[in-house]
């Protein structure tokens, strides 16, 4: 593993623990916006229709994934701006 590869691992897991939290409260917030009252339904909400639960599901994931991609990109740019090296491991 390159020097950029192991500055990257303690900043990919600080970023993800923050990611979760940070998309946990961007989708909170994208549900209600949606025009979606109370909290988003769980698969084993026996009073919410299939579709509004395989709805936010949906939501739910692309709204994680998107999150996720923006904070790992980010965290990749400033380790590689700091090291001279993109984290990767295949720098040479």
């Amino acid at each position: 593993m390159s020097f950029s590869g192991i500055v990257y691992k303690p900043v990919g897991m600080v970023v993800g623990a923050l990611g979760g939290v940070l998309a946990s409260a961007v989708f909170k917030r994208v549900w209600k916006v949606a025009g979606h009252e109370g909290d988003a339904p769980n698969a084993t909400d026996e009073d919410r229709t299939w579709s509004e639960v395989l709805l936010a599901a949906a939501l739910q994931g692309a709204v994680f994934a998107l999150v996720k991609a923006a904070l790992d990109r980010t965290g990749a740019v400033a380790v590689g701006k700091a090291t001279g090296h993109w984290p990767t491991g295949n720098d040479g």
